[in-house]
């Protein structure tokens, strides 16, 4: 299998920007958690005809697919459902993870887990890249992208690890407060160190 490099960082830390910019630039393959937990819930998929049965036809939109609005509601409410869900959907996500990363075929794989410090994900890479970018840049960019209010995105990045801990579990990080923060310059330098890995374990 090829060297798995694992992309992490908080909501609206640019995590997505820096994915595409590895497979735009260099024709790195991506292996996304947030596609695959998408494709585990489509419409005829096991994931949903399961999630249909625990919490009835409510959670089911007119055309067949999850309400995620819904979903949400219940399990925010009720953190035993939250378990339940997690506990049907992660072990599917993460089967597919490590399926993917097994076709890919340049060099180096990008395993791109948003909750990866949450889920303790970390051991699925070889080398973890943190994107690192200050909790106000993050809220701030978080009301602006997802046109929500301060409070609401101040509550989301408090749910989700804290700066500290994703720093505690990097290899490398990649800074991306600034606007357009000299990323791609960043980005090819870590990329030749990952060629030099690829190489040397050879």
């Amino acid at each position: 299998m090829a060297l798995v490099i694992g992309l992490t960082g908080g909501i609206a830390s640019g995590k997505t920007t820096v994915a595409n910019l590895f497979e735009q630039e260099f024709g790195i393959e991506i292996v996304d958690a947030d596609v695959i937990a998408r494709q585990v819930v489509e419409p005829g998929s096991a994931g949903l005809e399961q999630i249909t049965q625990h919490f009835g036809p409510e959670v089911i939109e007119a055309d067949g697919t999850l309400n995620r609005a819904r979903l949400r509601e219940i399990i925010f409410a009720d953190p035993s459902q939250k378990e339940w869900l997690n506990n049907l959907l992660h072990p599917m996500i993460r089967e597919q993870m490590l399926q993917q990363l097994e076709t890919v075929q340049s060099d180096y794989a990008l395993l791109v887990i948003p909750l990866m410090v949450e889920n303790n994900l970390q051991s699925l890479a070889d080398k973890v890249v943190v994107v690192d970018v200050d909790p106000e840049t993050q809220i701030q960019r978080t009301v602006e992208r997802d046109q929500v209010d301060q409070r609401q995105a101040e509550a989301i990045v408090a749910s989700q690890a804290s700066r500290e801990q994703r720093l505690a579990i990097a290899d490398y990080v990649i800074k991306n407060n600034t606007k357009n923060q000299k990323l791609l310059y960043q980005i090819t330098e870590l990329h030749k160190k990952f060629l030099e890995m690829c190489r040397g374990n050879l």
